[in-house]
């Protein structure tokens, strides 16, 4: 089932990136680029990002995740703490996060520490969830095997009877992390493949700031 995509290719040539063009401080970096992607009416979910975990078997797995809030104490998601993205962070902290916005060619990768958030701001954002969110969230035990749709159905269906009238408690297994980051790179796509990447990394109280070979 071999296929060759050496003809897929593209010329980046939307942007440049210079060091003395950017922030002095990554997260106003972050929310500089990450503005004007919001405002781009060809990006459908700009709050989109692979998170990138290592388990105890030190096998990776990257998967896309939702950012929720961010600010200079780090990056926030949600998930089920059961999950196997939730496994692979209780045994080894240290993440990766990226995102990717193809029609800005820009990307930014972080690397940092996740930890959970407390139980009152994960109980604050659980109440302002889609009802249906919330039931999801009670109903799935998320990464563990199952035998077939109908019976998280059936599942969901009953919970939905017996909260018909209530307020939905958020599940203990469920809640937010928070990546405090160590390092951020920001890349913009340029044509020829010498792409421009300009990379703090944090030493002590102050961020480094350097270019990098594309």
């Amino acid at each position: 089932m071999a296929k060759n995509l050496h003809t897929y290719r593209d010329s980046y040539e939307k942007g440049i990136l210079t060091k003395d063009a950017v922030a002095k401080n990554p997260f106003e970096q972050f929310k500089k680029w990450f503005e004007v992607a919001e405002a781009s009416e060809e990006i459908r979910e700009v709050n989109a990002m692979t998170l990138a975990t290592v388990n105890d078997k030190g096998e990776p797995r990257a998967r896309v995740v939702l950012l929720k809030e961010y600010s200079e104490k780090g990056f926030v998601f949600y998930t089920n703490y059961k999950s196997e993205k939730g496994s692979a962070i209780a045994v080894h902290p240290s993440v990766c996060l990226s995102f990717f916005w193809p029609n800005l060619e820009q990307q930014i990768i972080i690397k940092g520490t996740a930890s959970k958030v407390p139980l009152e701001q994960s109980e604050a954002y659980f109440k302002v969830r889609p009802r249906k969110s919330q039931l999801g969230a009670l109903v799935s035990k998320q990464s563990a095997v199952i035998e077939n749709r109908e019976l998280l159905e059936k599942s969901l269906q009953a919970l939905e009877e017996k909260y018909a009238d209530q307020e939905i408690p958020k599940p203990e297994h469920w809640g937010g992390y928070i990546v405090s980051p160590l390092e951020f790179e920001f890349w913009q796509g340029r044509r020829s493949r010498l792409h421009d990447r300009i990379v703090y990394r944090k030493e002590q109280d102050r961020w480094i700031l350097q270019r990098l070979q594309p």
